[in-house]
């Protein structure tokens, strides 16, 4: 039985599916001419204007070695997130369905031939547990995340959702945004998955190097199939999930050569259906169980600071995901260059946040877990932390519900998106967090946030409407104001 046969997938491709990474051509933009410093500030400034750059663009700004240029990357990353996605940070929790894989990934701990991994599959019970214990926490946002396995077909997957969406904690716990973290579909697959009401299908390609993506996982396994892989976004739009995410791991090869991958990735999606990824992930790799890593593609903190601005300047619409594989001084820098997304109290031992402690301390076990987890901190002490910064925590799901995806967030997201909706969604789900779960000294600290960033809106009817909302979820039962 092949692995086709095995999970029942039918083998079709996206409509004129085809492998679009040219090894050779993405090398050579990395290895061409010297960089010079009036074309760079000629790239920044076209990012500037909010205009997403080619690949050949992307190249020349990764090529630059110019200590002075290569700060202003930084600061032009800077400034484009804030006129973007203004001072707001989006926060969501990743959570651990099963840890069966038929893979076997070199750099993965749940790796099939990792006999030291303790697997795991949540039943109903199990999930709803650990759903409770997360709206408990506050959130709002999840990510469910799947091995790959006969197992996690896309009907278990679809119920997983149903059942994620149904657990009410309290007067106020729910969840009212479930993205998925998946192997590819099939179409029927991604049908089945897309009417459980998903928001964003998230898949990584791991690594865009074709000889690295054979080398790093088994042959004859279903991970093995890179074109498969590679055209799971396209099936996915043409099933209808029309919010997509993309991945790189860095580490498995050269960073550069992975930053022109996501952006080809990312250009490809726009061109054939006119709408590009919602968000890229691109977390570094870490130490897991029964995995040894190659020191010659570990990314410096240097370099991936560059790479998140670079990533930020290429896709200035793209939403930037930091996760909590990264330690906490590196996602407070980090956020500042791009970053529109974290998750936070983050646990990934499969049963952990039911049974684990509070405050985010928690002691890793790696046999139960997929790699080492650089933050532990609390959902309450990342908003604290957020909150300091005079950064805006934010569980908005508005868009989603309103229809605002895909491409019809592009309509919206030109012209002043963040001061029309982001800005007071953000500011409705913060009041929520503090009324309902936060203790007094970071209601105290959110509330004097919320004051500072209603000051800050110019449209006077707009500033009424807010503040009516803030005060209806302060004074009585009213929840999910969006706008």
């Amino acid at each position: 039985m092949n692995a086709a046969e095995m999970l029942k997938l039918d083998p079709t491709l996206s409509k004129g599916g085809a492998d679009f990474i040219d090894d050779q051509r993405i090398a050579s933009l990395l290895f061409s001419e010297p960089t010079d410093t009036v074309r760079v500030r000629e790239i920044i400034a076209k990012s500037l204007a909010k205009n997403a750059l080619s690949v050949e663009e992307t190249a020349v700004l990764l090529r630059c070695t110019d200590p002075q240029i290569e700060q202003e990357i930084l600061e032009g990353a800077r400034t484009l997130k804030r006129r973007v996605y203004g001072n707001r940070i989006v926060l969501f929790a990743p959570l651990y369905i099963g840890s069966l894989c038929v893979n076997d990934c070199e750099y993965c701990g749940f790796k099939r031939s990792n006999h030291e991994t303790v697997r795991t599959t949540l039943d109903a019970a199990a999930l709803k547990a650990e759903v409770k214990a997360l709206e408990d926490a506050g959130h709002k946002r999840l990510i469910l995340v799947f091995g790959e396995h006969p197992r996690y077909d896309a009907q278990f997957i679809a119920d997983s959702v149903r059942t994620t969406y149904a657990v009410q904690s309290g007067e106020h716990g729910e969840i009212r945004r479930v993205n998925v973290n998946a192997a590819p579909m099939d179409h029927a697959g991604f049908r089945t998955v897309r009417g459980s009401g998903i928001g964003t299908w998230q898949i990584f390609q791991e690594t865009y190097h074709h000889a690295t993506y054979a080398r790093v996982h088994g042959a004859n396994t279903m991970k093995s199939d890179y074109l498969w892989r590679l055209d799971g976004m396209d099936r996915a739009m043409e099933s209808g999930i029309d919010d997509v995410g993309l991945g790189a791991l860095f580490g498995l090869y050269d960073w550069r050569f992975e930053v022109l991958g996501l952006v080809s990735h990312a250009l490809h999606l726009q061109d054939k259906y006119r709408v590009g990824p919602h968000t890229i992930s691109f977390p570094r790799l870490q130490a897991a169980s029964g995995v040894e890593i190659d020191p010659r593609w570990q990314v410096s903190d240097k370099d991936f600071a560059k790479l998140v601005a670079v990533l930020r300047l290429a896709v200035p619409y793209t939403g930037l995901i930091l996760t909590a594989r990264e330690p906490v001084h590196i996602r407070n820098q980090l956020i500042e260059f791009g970053v529109s997304q974290i998750d936070g109290g983050t646990k990934l031992g499969l049963g952990s946040y039911s049974e684990g402690a509070a405050d985010g301390a928690q002691e890793q076990d790696l046999k139960r877990e997929q790699f080492h987890v650089g933050d532990t901190r609390s959902l309450d002490q990342v908003m604290q932390e957020l909150i300091n910064k005079s950064e805006l925590p934010s569980f908005c799901t508005a868009c989603y519900r309103l229809g605002r995806t895909g491409e019809h967030f592009m309509e919206f997201a030109v012209p002043g998106f963040i001061k029309k909706f982001c800005t007071p969604n953000a500011l409705t789900t913060l009041q929520e967090y503090l009324v309902d779960y936060a203790p007094p000294e970071t209601r105290a600290k959110g509330q004097a946030l919320i004051a500072s960033e209603l000051a800050k809106i110019e449209d006077a009817k707009l500033k009424g409407e807010v503040e009516r909302r803030l005060e209806l979820i302060r004074t009585s039962d009213a929840r999910d104001l969006y706008f």
